[in-house]
């Protein structure tokens, strides 16, 4: 029997935490019961807008269902699938207008984004080869075996303009000629997959929606370079990413588009999985590539690079996985079409996971070119609340703040380092005029340095006594000298360190003492309120700012107006948070 009905739910990571795979239980459990055999329940990958899930979408009407609980199923079922009426009530709304939308294409979120990298993401199920297969899946490993040589890949490659994804951005037609022309009786192919900044998402959603796109970009490079083996080193953090990538490289050899004679042609390629103890630092390539051999994860100097002596000693190509999600599409559809899209010298597009204060928060991916203000306000729905926006870190914690006046600026590898951010491997955290910058400096030197793999002292020694002049500035026991020095070693720990993670661990200090100097020298003065108070004309002595203080040093009478003994006061908000008159002022 043809399904008149598809119903695809979203099986991410996010929304799986929130109850989707219940909600698809139920929607297969009262779709028997109810003896409907037309409907066909799928569980998919991440559709990208996280902030809005769990999302159940009904095809082929193209109505998109946001924040659906397990208890919404039976209406929809009764409504939409049986009387054709949708539920009105489930719809998204549209923060700048309160308009409610049913199909996704007409949202801000997707309105300017194009995908490629995640163009399967939400629509297929990750764990079914057929349905790669149907799309599109494997024709680009097929043509590559039986229509071009090793030289005609890279060509094609290099035409393209694709650079890598995860942060460095260098040309990956460039990087897969230098790994051909080595010399080596073994080579290897790598994919990336330990994601490792705060906020950043995007490479384990590509592989929980999307597996076999990475297995056949691996193969594809393995024929291209000389490589018969491939590993994916991926985190352990990420047990459904592992899960479906497992099941693919499975199915994989089972239908012989990984093993020995691919496509009846004399290439042989196959492909493990490497779990990672998530460090940051394993992000690094030659890191990442001492890891995978047993040893500390720790960088070398280059060169030697990978390509000419990576893993083993062997000629080894590290890719991560955004970037070989692009490689298919580019070989199928030519380098002439991935080069309408971008500028002039970052080609294609890219993802970013969009949050922070932001309406819309997920995963974006848009062409190269776009700027900041129609990522934040365009497709991020603008600042919640009403607030002011502030900044965005780009980059995460190799990164560093644009501000408003930069908010013109497109995204693109050239124009993001000369406004002192760098691309990154696609975090991009939203701040508003709430957020302490001091304090967020403080928060990714907090990260860097304990993730620091200790082998420089640039990195492993100044990170530390940076994060401690910033703990100083933020107690109140830090002066002007304190700012010479933190800018000074910071300096000095970019001129240093021996790897790109320790050479770009300032960036967060530098960039916001170049914008927020200000914030700086009020610490360093000292005219900052670091105490909650409470508004005597706002406040109604309902307590519950008394009684939500772990401190207790909230005091009152019950209908009188409290007050906060300020030198008790540890600022965490609590008190900010269950006041229901906003009678508490932030410090």
């Amino acid at each position: 029997m043809k399904n008149r009905i598809q119903l695809l739910i979203c099986g991410g990571t996010g929304c799986t935490s929130a109850l989707s795979k219940e909600i698809r239980d139920r929607f297969v459990r009262e779709l028997e019961e109810k003896e409907i055999h037309d409907c066909q329940v799928t569980l998919v990958g991440c559709f990208g807008f996280c902030g809005e899930g769990p999302i159940v979408k009904v095809q082929p009407d193209n109505v998109f269902y946001v924040k659906v609980k397990p208890e919404d199923t039976e209406e929809i079922i009764e409504s939409h699938i049986l009387k054709g009426k949708i539920v009105e009530r489930l719809l998204y709304t549209d923060p700048r207008n309160g308009n409610r939308i049913r199909n996704h294409h007409d949202m801000g979120f997707y309105e300017k984004q194009h995908r490629i990298a995640l163009r399967r993401c939400g629509l297929i199920d990750p764990e079914n080869i057929r349905e790669y297969i149907a799309y599109d899946g494997y024709e680009a490993l097929a043509r590559v075996l039986t229509e071009m040589t090793p030289d005609d890949v890279i060509a094609e490659m290099k035409e393209s303009g694709l650079r890598g994804r995860g942060g460095g951005g260098f040309p990956t037609g460039l990087k897969w000629e230098f790994a051909k022309r080595s010399q080596g009786d073994q080579k290897y192919v790598i994919c990336n997959a330990d994601e490792g900044d705060p906020g950043a998402f995007m490479d384990r959603s590509i592989l929980e929606g999307d597996p076999h796109a990475v297995i056949e970009a691996m193969a594809i490079c393995g024929y291209t370079i000389g490589a018969d083996t491939g590993i994916v080193y991926i985190r352990a953090e990420y047990p459904l990413a592992i899960h479906r990538l497992e099941i693919a490289i499975a199915q994989a050899r089972e239908f012989g588009v990984l093993g020995h004679n691919i496509f009846g042609t004399d290439f042989s390629f196959d492909i493990r999985i490497k779990l990672g103890a998530g460090a940051f630092v394993c992000g690094e390539e030659t890191a990442l590539i001492h890891s995978v051999e047993g040893a500390r994860g720790e960088p070398t100097r280059k060169p030697p690079f990978p390509a000419e002596a990576g893993y083993n000693g062997k000629p080894t190509i590290v890719n991560n996985v955004e970037t070989l999600a692009n490689v298919g599409q580019i070989l199928l559809r030519g380098s002439d079409w991935f080069t309408t899209m971008g500028t002039e010298k970052s080609k294609g597009t890219k993802v970013f996971a969009l949050a922070g204060k932001i309406n819309n928060v997920g995963l974006v991916e848009v062409p190269m070119g776009t700027t900041l203000r129609e990522m934040i306000y365009d497709i991020g729905g603008g600042i919640p609340d009403g607030k002011r926006f502030k900044a965005v870190q780009i980059g995460g914690p190799s990164g560093g703040v644009i501000t408003e006046k930069d908010l013109s600026t497109p995204i693109d590898y050239e124009s993001l380092k000369a406004s002192g951010s760098m691309m990154g491997s696609g975090g991009m955290i939203v701040m508003d005029e709430d957020n302490d910058m001091v304090e967020i400096a403080k928060f990714y030197l907090e990260f860097t340095q304990d993730e620091s793999c200790g082998k420089c002292s640039p990195c492993r020694i100044g990170t530390k006594r940076v994060h401690e002049m910033l703990e100083e500035l933020t107690e109140l026991k830090g002066n002007e000298e304190t700012l010479e020095k933190l800018d000074l070693l910071c300096r000095n720990i970019k001129q240093t360190a021996l790897c790109g993670l320790g050479q770009t661990a300032p960036n967060p200090v530098l960039s916001t003492m170049q914008y927020f100097g200000d914030e700086y020298k009020h610490y360093a003065q000292r005219l900052i309120k670091k105490a909650y108070s409470i508004n005597p004309e706002r406040c109604i002595g309902c307590t519950k700012c008394a009684r939500s203080c772990p401190v207790n040093c909230i005091s009152g009478e019950l209908r009188k107006p409290h007050s906060i003994d300020e030198d008790k006061c540890i600022a965490c908000g609590t008190c900010f948070t269950a006041c229901p008159v906003h009678a508490v002022v932030k410090p």
